[in-house]
């Protein structure tokens, strides 16, 4: 197949009117915004910890955060409603909100476990598990870009999660739990997943936006929030480096401050459209992943995209340098490597979130 000349996707952009983003430069922390966002994290941040509820709920508080999102379900040494009303006394004691969170709920997609039952019993569960942990959201996804593959693209699974929502609406506002889908692993653009969350019903279905996942799907996470933001319930948040190269573009999940997103301006916006969420930073540094939009098959799963949404997504390459791939230390262990890494990364941004963009609630 042939290639699109980068000549054209520059076009794109001045048809559009995009180009380079101008955002504010990270020096400037003298004149940092109070913001009065809460500030939390998501405990896949440092999966590789193993850590269930009570410690991490004791993390949270340890780094002074507001929030914990628990996002998934194998993070409880049990279901049974005296644990989890252990777990929500420590959390209230500590200080901490809860939101409680789990995987891909849709039937049809190929993330989806049986572990917990069919899609209808496992996203009850989830709901049954914040209702009583008092999260106000039930954070779950539909899969991956995978999905995205088959003859006939995204829309069937689209259609499924629709309809398994659907069946889960009375338990959902019985318990009074926002079920919060977010855009995960490219499996939906910030517009799909609007479409489906109106489709099932706004008013008991929202978003959990997710900045780093944004970048998966071919969009500037700013672009993506403005969309999603008026939806949502609960955050997935990381920075993001995007690069040119020569296939088309480069990104690479890093810890906040890192990357190349307006930050700034994402934080502006999301205090705006998000008024109450909790930014939950779910840092995962150090893979990279090719998006080769000059190759025209790598088009194929993506029938929808708009030309102005892409177009934000090549200004924000435009703007990125390489960063280097995590690897294991020559001769160290590499289960307390990555856990290193990753406790580190998240300590970094909650940093820079304290620190420089004026994130969180507490001293």
């Amino acid at each position: 197949m042939g290639t699109i000349r980068r000549r054209e996707f520059g076009q794109v952009l001045a048809v559009t009117g995009l180009g380079l983003a101008t955002g504010s430069s990270r020096s400037e922390a003298a004149g940092r915004k109070e913001r009065r966002i809460p500030l939390g994290f998501d405990n896949y941040s440092i999966r590789a910890l193993e850590w269930k509820a009570p410690r991490l709920i004791e993390y949270a508080a340890e780094l002074g955060l507001d929030s914990c999102l628990l996002s998934d379900l194998y993070v409880y040494e049990s279901h049974d409603e005296s644990h989890l009303e252990e777990i929500r006394a420590q959390a209230e004691g500590a200080g901490i909100q809860l939101h409680v969170g789990t995987g891909s709920i849709c039937p049809t997609s190929s993330s989806f476990k049986t572990d917990f039952g069919s899609a209808e019993e496992h996203l009850a569960l989830t709901i049954r598990i914040a209702r009583i942990l008092g999260s106000p959201v039930a954070r779950c996804f539909l899969g991956s870009r995978q999905d995205r593959l088959g003859p006939e693209g995204i829309e069937p699974h689209m259609k499924s999660t629709v309809q398994v929502f659907r069946k889960l609406r009375g338990p959902a506002l019985e318990a009074g739990v926002r079920i919060a889908i977010e855009n995960h692993a490219g499996d939906m653009q910030a517009r799909e997943t609007v479409r489906v969350i109106e489709e099932a019903g706004t008013d008991f279905v929202g978003a959990t936006v997710d900045s780093g996942n944004a970048t998966w799907s071919l969009e500037d996470p700013v672009r993506n929030l403005e969309i999603l933001g008026p939806y949502a319930a609960s955050s997935g948040i990381r920075d993001s480096m995007v690069w040119e190269d020569e296939a088309g573009a480069r990104f690479q999940w890093a810890a906040m401050g890192d990357g190349c997103v307006d930050l700034e301006t994402y934080m502006d916006r999301f205090a705006r459209l998000c008024p109450g969420v909790p930014i939950q930073l779910e840092t995962i540094s150090g893979v990279q992943r090719s998006v080769p939009y000059l190759e025209r098959d790598f088009w194929n799963p993506y029938p929808a995209a708009l030309a102005q949404d892409f177009a934000a997504f090549v200004a924000l390459a435009k703007r990125g340098t390489p960063l280097k791939p995590f690897s294991v230390p020559e001769g160290a262990d590499a289960k307390e490597a990555n856990a290193a890494f990753q406790k580190a990364e998240l300590e970094r941004s909650v940093r820079y979130c304290k620190e420089i963009l004026g994130l969180g609630l507490r001293s």
